[in-house]
């Protein structure tokens, strides 16, 4: 997915800008697109401004890998967390987000699991998504985030 998050042109409402300043990211899932992505990214710039006898000046940084679970480590928490979830939505089936996260260079390192502790409490007014600017969570949700994590260690390492 390629988002263009800003875009700054010119100063005046009936001026046409003589340079622009676009921003933004580039997500996927699978690693092995990442050269892939900086490849068409570039190739799209360029073409657009040949087309329209523009230069540019690409400044493409690969910030974060994608998030990626070790299946072992999902089913352990998974396992967990539905023994100490009590939530009306229980625990959500398994999806995909574009989110970057500092966990997936941790990921990388050692198996792990990223996972979401829904804190939306309608009743409270605590019901908007994640960068929205009214975004706030319901802090009762910290106590089964806690109970899920205090039980890993135990499950995975003390068998009986």
């Amino acid at each position: 997915m390629v988002t263009v998050g800003s875009f700054n042109a010119g100063h005046a409402h009936n001026v046409i800008a003589d340079s622009a300043r676009l921003s933004g990211t580039v997500r996927y899932f699978d690693p092995a697109l990442s050269d892939w992505f900086e490849q068409r990214v570039t190739q799209v710039i360029r073409g657009v401004c040949e087309a329209n006898g523009a230069t540019y000046s690409l400044n493409y940084e690969k910030l974060y890998p994608p998030v990626i679970n070790d299946a072992d480590i999902v089913d352990l928490v998974r396992s967990i967390a539905a023994t100490v979830i009590e939530t009306p939505a229980g625990i959500v089936p398994e999806c995909q987000t574009m989110g970057g996260e500092d966990m997936s260079f941790f990921l990388q390192e050692v198996p792990g699991c990223f996972f979401f502790l829904g804190s939306a409490n309608p009743e409270k007014g605590l019901a908007y998504p994640h960068h929205h600017p009214r975004f706030d969570f319901d802090e009762t949700a910290l106590g089964m985030g806690v109970e899920n994590f205090c039980a890993l260690p135990s499950k995975k390492f003390c068998t009986r």
